[in-house]
C-alpha cells in the first residue's frame, strides 16, 4: 500500500522536475517559439483544442488497443505451440527471426496501401511490431523450465500438453510481463508511424497538420496527449501483475510409494 501511494506522488514530482527544466531551457536559450514553446503555451493549447485532442485520440486509442490486444493474443498463441511442437519450432523460428530482418516500419507504406488509410493498416502495425516481443519473451520463459520441475515431469510420465499447462505456463508468466512490458512501450509508437504514413485521423495525423501550420504548441500538445496514453497503459499493466493471484507454493515431500498420485497428469 505504500509504493502504491508514494507512486503518484513519484511521478508528480517527476512532472514538476521536468516542467522546471523545458521551461529552464526556454529561457536560458531565448529559441523562438515556433521551435520549442514552452510548457504554460502547450499548456494553453492542451485547454483551447480539448475536443479536437480528445476526437482525434479515441481513433488512436482504438486503433492502439485493437493492435495490441491481436498482438498479445497471436504471439502468445504462436509461442504455445512454438514451445508444443517440434516442428513448429523447425519451420515457423527461422521465419520469424527472418521477418524481423525487415523493419515493420519500412513496411508501413505498403501496409497503408494494401489495407487503405482507415483504422486497418494502423491496427496491423501494432500487432506485427509488438508480437515478435510477446512471442519471443513468452517463448524463452516456456523453454526455460528448471531442471528439477523437468525431472519431476519426467518421472510422472507427463504428456506434453499436462507438462506445458501445469509447468510450462505458470513458470514462464513473469516472461510474458517482461514481453508485455515491451509492447505497451512499443505500441504507441507503432500507432503514430502508422498515422503518420497515410491517415485522416488520429494524433499522429494531428500533429503532421499542426507542423505544417506551424502550430508547434498544438503538435507539442499531441505529443503529450501521446505521452499520457503510454503511461496509462504501462500503469495499467503494473497494476494488473500487482493486482494478479499470487499465490506461495510450498514444497511438499512427493510420495513416492504412491503411485496413484501419478494419474493427475
Amino acid at each position: 500500500m505504500r509504493r502504491l501511494n508514494a507512486a503518484p506522488l513519484r511521478a508528480a514530482l517527476a512532472l514538476g522536475v521536468a516542467l522546471v527544466l523545458w521551461q529552464a531551457v526556454v529561457w536560458l536559450t531565448g529559441v523562438p517559439r515556433f521551435i520549442l514553446p514552452g510548457p504554460a503555451r502547450v499548456g494553453v493549447a492542451l485547454w483551447d483544442n480539448a475536443a479536437l485532442l480528445l476526437e482525434h485520440a479515441r481513433f488512436t486509442v482504438a486503433n492502439l488497443l485493437t493492435g495490441l490486444a491481436a498482438g498479445v493474443v497471436l504471439g502468445v498463441a504462436t509461442a504455445l505451440n512454438l514451445a508444443l511442437s517440434p516442428i513448429a519450432r523447425l519451420m515457423l523460428r527461422p521465419m520469424l527471426i527472418f521477418a524481423q530482418a525487415v523493419p515493420v516500419f519500412a513496411l508501413a507504406p505498403i501496409l497503408t496501401l494494401w489495407l487503405g488509410y482507415g483504422a486497418a493498416s494502423k491496427i496491423v502495425i501494432v500487432m506485427l511490431v509488438i508480437y515478435f516481443p510477446v512471442t519471443s519473451a513468452f517463448f524463452d520463459g516456456l523453454m526455460r523450465l528448471p531442471a528439477s520441475l523437468a525431472d519431476l515431469a519426467q518421472m510422472m510420465r507427463a504428456k506434453p500438453l499436462h507438462r506445458l499447462i501445469l509447468l510450462q505456463v505458470p513458470h514462464a508468466l513473469p516472461a510474458l510481463v517482461s514481453g508485455l512490458r515491451l509492447a505497451v512501450v512499443y505500441a504507441p509508437f507503432a500507432v503514430i508511424i502508422g498515422e503518420w504514413v497515410g491517415s485522416s485521423r488520429g494524433l499522429g495525423y494531428l500533429m503532421l497538420m499542426a507542423n505544417g501550420r506551424g502550430q508547434t504548441d498544438l503538435m507539442f500538445a499531441s505529443l503529450l496527449v501521446l505521452a499520457s496514453m503510454s503511461l496509462l497503459c504501462f500503469a495499467a499493466l503494473e497494476r494488473l501483475v500487482q493486482s494478479g493471484p499470487q499465490k506461495k507454493v510450498k514444497r511438499q515431500r512427493l510420495p513416492f510409494s504412491d503411485r496413484s498420485s501419478y494419474g493427475r497428469f
